[in-house]
């Protein structure tokens, strides 16, 4: 009995949120990653002939962030390039984005991110060290916002943290969305490994421990007032505030595992579940 209640507690695997968990935000960057990316495709499409000033395109976005909220609602995404689709409609009075522009705008859409950057957690390299060191498989599950999952990989990469990771899953590049348990199902296939043998790691009490504990893993649910725009979360409008929205859920509905309040309690948090 000892031996399967142990096999039990075993923890094979342990997968992190991104934002807001291993990428932190500076007050009021939010909005200036926003004006970064209306005038980068500001600049783009007045290449290729198109006159718009970034105020337009700020709108435009906004239009476009609440095209793309009715489809998250329903717990699925879109490709970056299909956000940029919505965006080049709504500012051009229904024209279609063509081929040749293709790139440039990508270029543009996805460069603000790099200009106006979030920054790495301070525990984040101490815990992955951690969990490699105990033969741990690691891995992301990450709902993207207006940034696609590429350049989240690459910016993990130029933080010199994406060889810790075995598995990478973004919700813009599989069409799904957490709290959706196929998300979470998708890192299991990936990392071979049993949901009951993964923990899941987040910020977000709807998308992050409700959806994990649906799929059946394991949730340490990170707590803290750190690294939080909350110039954006007093924005009732904005992604940030929204994301926190736990709908229909009431928060006795939702019991993560442990809880902590800072990224280092992760691994206390990982041995208590595993005694």
């Amino acid at each position: 009995m000892l031996r399967k209640d142990r096999h039990k507690r075993c923890i094979k695997a342990v997968t992190f949120d991104l934002w807001e968990t291993l990428l932190l935000e500076r007050n009021g960057w939010g909005a200036r990653r926003a004006f970064a990316r209306c005038k980068n495709l500001a600049d783009a499409l007045k290449m290729f002939g198109v006159e718009v000033s970034v105020e337009k395109l700020s709108l435009t976005l906004k239009e476009t962030v609440s095209s793309l909220l009715k489809v998250w609602d329903t717990n699925k995404d879109v490709t970056h390039l299909d956000q940029i689709r919505l965006v080049v409609k709504h500012v051009s009075g229904g024209i279609a984005m063509k081929e040749e522009w293709v790139d440039a705008l990508s270029s543009a859409y996805v460069s603000a991110f790099f200009e106006v950057p979030p920054y790495l957690n301070s525990d984040t390299c101490e815990v992955l060290r951690w969990l490699k060191s105990r033969n741990k498989l690691v891995g992301v599950i990450c709902n993207t916002g207006l940034t696609p999952g590429f350049g989240l990989r690459r910016f993990l990469e130029d933080q010199g943290v994406a060889e810790y990771f075995d598995v990478m899953i973004f919700s813009d590049e599989v069409g799904i969305r957490k709290p959706d348990p196929r998300m979470f199902h998708l890192a299991t296939k990936k990392l071979k490994a049993k949901p009951c043998e993964v923990v899941h790691v987040g910020d977000n009490l709807k998308t992050d421990v409700w959806g994990a504990k649906n799929a059946g893993f394991k949730a340490i649910y990170l707590s803290s007032d750190v690294g939080r725009d909350r110039i954006a979360e007093s924005d009732p409008t904005s992604l940030v505030s929204l994301s926190r929205n736990l709908g229909n859920l009431r928060r006795e509905q939702i019991s993560p595992d442990r809880t902590v309040t800072s990224l280092a309690m992760v691994i206390k948090a990982i041995e208590e579940l595993e005694t």
